[in-house]
């Protein structure tokens, strides 16, 4: 078990810093810093990159272990609500039931936002060092749901997004300039990069109706960058994941 835990974050922000698992000894902190370069928002705020480096760091600490990187969150998650989106996520997905193929993998991260939880499950197959998502399974509780629609045309806009930011988009500098200025040099996800998705809504109309907007993005790059792990045994730790294909 995960006995104390001591987090970091530059720049990023504050948003979903603390962790959603029980541990008993914690040392958090967000520094701010001084950008040479504007700045603006991003979908979730710093949730997005301050989930995939925790989510990321899960993973490793399961795999140095031999443990089930579902179990082992599952170990350590005490609040229910947590637990919930894992589990139906996970069961959704088939976590732990039939055998990968070649270059398969399967990854999982969760997180918890703007009072909405999110677990995210991802297989992806890497053919020649080019990595293809598969398929993305999603369970999303934001409280009660009263528009499930909008709900859930919300959580695929967040995956299809985030899979832009996990595996090609990337702002280019050359001799102090961006040269990634169009869409033409701004890889975003196209009609053929898209995976199947699914998306698990859990209602609960006990709880008071959360944001639904932004929650959905912020499992969907250690989702897929733990799979590329699983797939390869190459652990990824900075984004975009591989948008020239995998090193070596």
């Amino acid at each position: 078990r995960i006995s104390a835990w001591e987090f970091h974050t530059y720049n990023a922000g504050g948003a979903a810093i603390l962790t959603p698992y029980d541990v008993p000894h914690q040392r958090i902190i967000s520094h701010p810093t001084l950008s040479p370069l504007r700045q603006g928002s991003y979908r979730a705020l710093a949730a997005t990159a301050n989930t995939f480096a925790r989510e990321t760091h899960m993973d490793e600490l399961a795999h140095t272990l031999g443990a089930d990187p579902l179990a082992f969150r599952l170990a350590h998650a005490r609040d229910e609500r947590l637990r919930a989106v894992l589990e139906a996520a996970a069961g959704s997905f088939g976590w732990g039931a039939g055998e990968r193929g070649p270059g398969r993998g399967w990854g999982i991260a969760c997180g918890t936002e703007k009072d909405s939880y999110v677990a995210t499950c991802a297989e992806v197959a890497v053919e020649r060092g080019q990595v293809r998502v598969v398929r993305v399974v999603q369970a999303f509780e934001c409280g009660a749901i009263i528009n499930p629609a909008g709900v859930e045309s919300q959580a695929e806009g967040a995956i299809v997004q985030g899979l832009g930011a996990a595996l090609f988009e990337q702002i280019v500098l050359e001799d102090g300039r961006i040269v990634s200025d169009r869409f033409s040099r701004y890889r975003v996800p196209r009609f053929a990069d898209m995976p199947a998705i699914t998306v698990v809504l859990l209602n609960r109309p006990d709880l008071p109706s959360a944001g639904a907007g932004e929650t959905p993005i912020i499992g969907v790059a250690p989702a897929v960058g733990n799979a590329i792990f699983d797939a390869t045994g190459v652990r990824l730790r900075s984004l975009p994941l591989a948008p020239d294909g995998l090193p070596g």
